[in-house]
């Protein structure tokens, strides 16, 4: 989760009102509280006294299973029970199913300065959609200066230095059919854990720069079907120069990896000189990392076939030095 982040009660209630079907049922002047992270909390045990683990900084939902509860004490049981809840400093409450607050709920949340919601969904498709805008808006994210390129649903981060031709590359890749994400600016962000999701920023959208060019918009030039909003990184694909590529893998044994937001992704460097055709070689590596995925490595099969023959002709050897015929 990025702690950077603040989210306000009021932009929460703005961005969400409608998919959640949200009524404020408290004084807009209380919307100023911030959310500090992205899971929800039911209180029943903190309602009926039992404060011990009690998540206070989250938002709160009541069901049905609490109001039904809080329904069954006695008015001062109720008041009691609130009492403990708004005492600690709790975002805000949400009431699900479309029950209406239990006396004294909303005096004592006006007294608190806590927010009140109700909202038409159940409590579990509240969850659901609740968790998913709070899981997006608290997860990590991090800026890279490189292009996103859709290569046969493979997602490839191109990068390397300033100038190299990463837009270049990302262009002719278009126009050979595939889509682009994003270009010079690529924001990543780590959702689900153990997947990175990449698009471009507001501002630029789907314009690249091309040195000679300037500033091309590539879904007026090439249509909707050339662009996409996100897609998922798969691949790091970094151009470098001839004479500055270091020691390069001729086989693919020993696959390099990068790391970006503590998640190693595939690493392939490239050395780019004329004449050399980045574009279909980068086709090749989506289609290569597929194989991959369906469990078939062309540089493990190498390895494999020339363990093999090297074992048969040992054999062979040692059947022929016993054979004085």
């Amino acid at each position: 989760m990025d702690s950077s982040k603040q989210l306000s009660v009021r932009q929460f209630f703005e961005e969400e009102a409608g998919e959640l079907r949200l009524t404020l049922l408290s004084d807009p002047m209380e919307l100023g509280r911030e959310i500090p992270q992205k899971n929800l909390h039911r209180p029943g045990l903190a309602l009926a006294g039992y404060l011990e683990l009690f998540t206070h900084d989250r938002i709160q939902v009541l069901g049905n299973t609490e109001i039904s509860y809080l329904r069954s004490l006695s008015a001062d049981q109720c008041r009691l029970a609130f009492e403990r809840v708004f005492g600690l400093e709790i975002p805000c409450l949400v009431i699900t199913n479309s029950n209406e607050p239990v006396p004294p709920m909303m005096e004592l949340a006006a007294a608190a300065g806590v927010p009140v919601f109700q909202s038409e969904l159940s409590t579990t498709e509240l969850y659901h959609l609740l968790s998913d805008y709070l899981d997006d808006f608290f997860a990590p994210t991090e800026t890279r200066h490189a292009s996103l390129v859709d290569v046969y649903g493979t997602g490839l981060l191109l990068t390397g230095k300033s100038g190299i031709g990463k837009s270049e590359v990302a262009l002719d890749l278009v126009e050979r059919g595939h889509r682009l994400v994003a270009d010079d600016v690529v924001i990543v962000t780590r959702k689900a854990d153990r997947i990175l999701m990449g698009q471009g920023n507001d501002l630029l959208q789907h314009m690249m720069e091309i040195r000679g060019l300037g500033i091309l918009d590539v879904r007026q030039i090439y249509g909707i079907h050339a662009v996409r909003m996100q897609k998922r990184v798969e691949m790091i694909v970094e151009l470098c120069l001839w004479e500055e590529r270091g020691s390069i893998d001729r086989t693919g044994l020993d696959q390099e990896t990068a790391t970006i937001l503590g998640l190693e992704l595939p690493l392939i460097r490239l050395p780019i000189f004329p004449g050399k055709n980045i574009t279909v070689i980068c086709e090749t590596l989506a289609l290569n990392h597929h194989l991959k995925v369906y469990g078939y490595d062309s540089s493990q099969e190498l390895n494999r076939r020339l363990l093999k023959t090297m074992e048969d002709r040992r054999r062979l050897r040692s059947y022929l030095r016993r054979d004085p015929e």
